[in-house]
């Protein structure tokens, strides 16, 4: 077992659900407890219940939410939650309507009715998340009865590391104005480009982040990784089995045959082999100069010429996908895979670029971002491959 590992691809390891895996990781702390805490910045919580570090992104990106989740209503009940079961001690019990009444009266943004369906749903789908995290225990009854009637009660049991969900802040948050503030809250009155938190942010940017991108000649983050690059490359290796590849303009942390570091690419799952036809027919774009790179060796395109490009990949290699994305409609088939682009980090809809495009033309125009990861992975049917291509109706 890597311990490091193991911290960094679990929310936490809780003894009453794991309990060999909870005295195995607490002996072996101290070989890592220095990377975690002096260049990662990660504080590390051990207590007689669990094990949790705090992993903090240097900048939140649209995937690092919960994938369980759906509806930022959703977001609203966690947090609900969290605030109801946080003045209830470990192993205290209480039903179902003690919640939806708490929930009701202090919701106050959005008018709360357990009579919708919908509320019911997104309500049960947060408490399911609670019990799989193991916040929650289930002592009699299930979430069905709630589902089918607003009337149905389950019996649940606190465990108490719901206090230990929301990482912790050096100032109140109901001063904070806007994401920024949540960002740079551990490094107030700091110079952030420079010592102990441009290090710490480099080195989670490398562990979160499909890559890190230079933004410019005098980009801190990217020219610590270059001057520092031997060093860092040597303790990942060390640490994680992880090899340090940096470019021109990128970074990125690949992965050995032994690491095992949560949801990296591909995957073994169909839109992962389409993801990489699509970043072959990128790179063909380039290299026949009809995408043009940006000074960041980003590509910059229209949501239309993106949507272009996803069709002429079903056009071209659609007869050798599995049944569920051959019988897509082409419109099901780009949002399928636009928003698994979306999600690997490999594209994002660039705001900045809209709002120039409507300053210049006076309507809105979409702009997608592609990022340089994509020319790093590509794929490509073998050349025996006798699937033939569709033609446009």
């Amino acid at each position: 077992m890597n311990v490091l590992e193991t911290l960094l691809n679990r929310r936490w390891i809780l003894k009453s659900r794991d309990r060999e895996l909870y005295y195995q990781v607490r002996d072996e702390l101290d070989s890592v407890k220095k990377f975690l805490t002096e260049k990662v910045g990660y504080q590390v919580i051990v207590n007689p219940y669990l094990i949790r570090v705090e992993k903090i992104p240097a900048k939140a990106r649209p995937w690092m939410g919960i994938r369980q989740f759906q509806d930022p209503l959703q977001y609203v009940f966690l947090c609900l939650i969290l605030s109801f079961l946080e003045v209830r001690e470990a192993g205290d019990q209480f039903v179902l309507s003690q919640l939806t009444d708490f929930v009701q009266a202090q919701c106050r943004e959005v008018q709360i009715d357990w009579t919708s369906y919908t509320h019911r749903r997104h309500l049960i789908r947060v408490l399911k998340f609670c019990v799989s995290e193991g916040m929650l225990e289930i002592d009699d009854g299930t979430e069905d009865s709630f589902m089918r009637s607003e009337t149905g009660e389950v019996l649940y049991r606190n465990t108490g590391a719901s206090r230990y969900f929301m990482r912790n802040f050096t100032r109140d948050i109901m001063e904070y104005r806007g994401m920024e503030d949540f960002e740079t809250d551990e490094w107030i009155d700091v110079n952030t480009d420079r010592g102990v938190a441009r290090r710490q942010r480099v080195y989670r940017r490398l562990l979160m982040n499909v890559g890190v991108y230079r933004t410019s000649e005098a980009d801190e983050d990217f020219n610590y990784i270059r001057n520092y690059q031997g060093r860092i490359s040597d303790e990942l290796e060390a640490l994680l089995g992880c090899e340090l590849q940096v470019h021109r303009g990128s970074a990125y942390l690949v992965e050995g045959e032994s690491a095992n570091l949560g949801h990296c690419f591909p995957e073994e799952k169909t839109v992962g082999d389409i993801v990489l036809l699509c970043c072959s027919l990128i790179r063909k774009k380039v290299e026949a100069g009809t995408w043009k790179l940006q000074a960041d060796e980003s590509i910059l395109v229209s949501r239309a010429e993106l949507t272009g490009l996803l069709e002429e990949c079903r056009r071209r290699y659609g007869a050798g996908f599995v049944k569920t994305y051959r019988d897509m409609t082409p419109g099901e088939f780009c949002e399928a895979v636009q928003g698994y682009l979306e999600e690997l980090d490999f594209i994002a809809l660039d705001a900045g670029d809209v709002a120039v495009a409507r300053s210049l033309t006076g309507r809105e125009q979409d702009r997608v971002r592609i990022f340089p990861v994509v020319g790093k992975v590509l794929g490509q049917y073998p050349v025996d491959y006798n699937g033939e291509e569709e033609t446009e109706e």
